[in-house]
């Protein structure tokens, strides 16, 4: 288990009503099945130790990283907090995000905006990008752009304009650009640890209870090829 102090260093943000954390690949957003320990339960101790709380300590989870994926999560300390931030997320373009995907093969163009509608399917956790809508589907909408290549992957920023389950990962899938590490969605292979190359970049939204602009950025976790891609962008 992290110290507190070196929990500290993954803090993006935090202030009266927000903490942003810095997730690794592989950690839960929150509990599930599995009964693993959470990011939320890190979270939640990192507070008690800090500031002395008793009890049960209050922390909202406005929204979700898949588990594999790495990067921004923004968590509540109050419920007025939570309310709003929900109410951010589910308003399209409200808040900003971008995401960095490593992919093994380049979707046609440079850039461009894609468009499909995602079904999901819950037993086999896993969702499906069509361009036609489906009975159940949901519009997905984002746009990307290529930012580098190396001599086997490529880096694309992507901006979700929807958030949808494995939006990002189905929407590349569908264009034959699979994330590198992601076998449910057509990788070639795994990554070590069994996280994938996709990473929640940069965020930016007006504060729920300061009224104020708040952009936040992450890097990826240390690995070679992110290691590669953030000194080529440097």
């Amino acid at each position: 288990m992290m110290t507190n102090k070196e929990f500290k260093q993954r803090i993006l943000y935090e202030d009266n009503h927000l903490i942003v954390i810095n997730k690794l690949p592989g950690e839960l957003v929150q509990g599930d099945t599995t009964g693993d320990q959470t990011l939320a339960d890190d979270v939640r101790l990192y507070l008690k130790e800090t500031y002395g709380k008793e009890g049960n300590v209050f922390l909202g989870i406005p929204h979700r990283l898949d588990r594999p994926t790495s990067g921004i999560v923004i968590y509540t300390k109050t419920e007025k907090a939570l309310k709003r931030m929900h109410a951010l997320f589910r308003e399209e373009g409200a808040v900003e995000k971008l995401y960095w995907a490593v992919v093994e093969s380049l979707p046609k163009g440079d850039e461009g905006l894609v468009v499909h509608h995602l079904t999901r399917n819950r037993e086999k956790n896993r969702s499906y990008a069509t361009p036609g809508e489906r009975k159940g589907s949901q519009l997905a909408k984002m746009s990307y752009k290529i930012r580098g290549a190396s001599k086997s992957f490529f880096l694309l920023e992507i901006n979700l304009i929807t958030g949808r389950h494995h939006q990002i990962r189905a929407q590349l899938n569908a264009l034959g650009s699979s994330i590198k590490g992601d076998l449910k969605y057509g990788a070639r292979r795994s990554n070590e640890g069994g996280g994938i190359h996709l990473h929640a970049r940069e965020v930016s939204f007006i504060h729920p209870v300061k009224g104020e602009r708040v952009t936040i950025e992450a890097l990826p976790p240390k690995d070679p090829i992110w290691d590669y891609f953030v000194e080529l962008l440097s």
